[in-house]
């Protein structure tokens, strides 16, 4: 049985308009193809994170509060490698008394008034991989500003305290260069920080020394000026927040 070529020709018609609206239907896709490969580097950094992407974290340098200081950092990450550091604080008793950077710790008498000075931070920090999120392995060159201050009351023969006072001060500008590795949890917003690094430090010291003559049994004080510059090494952690 022989089929009618004038039913075929309807068929044949509706196939070639098929095929011929098939290259205009598939030329209207690229454009929301070429959407997703623009984005496809960040969706796979972000492939197994479960909160917002992070530009923005608060720290704190907990091991530093033995070392009198308090700091409170914030980050903020300007592209996917550079990031700026920026901490404001204050001094308080040091707790520690470390032989190097002469400081030393400080007396729990009550002739020792600690005096809390601000400290200032800054830094500039270079990633050296590519993320959405400041993480990973970074360099990091920055400045800071601490001061220790505390007065001294002098002691009487017999103990007590005068109202002499000697003003004991430790001014540190620091030009920092650390490394370090920050990580981002993948499920919470928390961070840890460790780094470590060297620094040239700037001092200018007014050092107050005490001293007990065994034969008449007085005190005497004298102060120490220094004004130089000297090597300083870093090494913590910090923990915070990001968002």
């Amino acid at each position: 049985m022989r089929t009618s070529p004038l039913r075929v020709a309807p068929l044949l018609a509706v196939v070639a308009a098929l095929l011929l609206a098939a290259p205009a239907w598939a030329q209207g896709k690229p454009a929301k193809k070429k959407t997703g490969v623009v984005l496809y580097r960040d969706m796979v950094a972000a492939k197994w994170d479960t909160v917002k992407c992070v530009k923005n974290a608060i720290k704190l340098n907990p091991l530093l509060f033995f070392r009198g200081e308090i700091p409170l950092l914030y980050e903020r990450a300007l592209s996917h490698r550079l990031s700026m550091e920026l901490g404001v604080g204050f001094t308080w008793r040091n707790y520690l008394n470390l032989s190097v950077g002469n400081n030393d710790a400080d007396d729990y008498g009550a002739g020792t008034n600690i005096i809390a000075k601000p400290t200032y931070h800054l830094g500039i920090r270079w990633y050296h991989t590519d993320d959405i999120e400041p993480q990973g392995w970074y360099t990091q060159l920055g400045f800071a500003h601490i001061e220790y201050v505390k007065d001294i009351k002098e002691k009487n023969p017999d103990g007590s305290f005068s109202t002499v006072k000697n003003r004991d001060e430790r001014i540190y500008n620091d030009i920092r260069l650390l490394s370090g590795y920050q990580l981002l949890s993948a499920s919470s917003n928390w961070l840890f920080d460790v780094y470590g690094g060297v620094a040239l430090r700037n001092r200018s010291l007014q050092i107050v020394n005490e001293s007990l003559d065994l034969v008449t049994d007085k005190w005497t004080y004298t102060v120490e000026e220094k004004n130089d510059i000297v090597p300083a090494f870093f090494l913590g952690v910090k923990v915070g927040l990001g968002f």
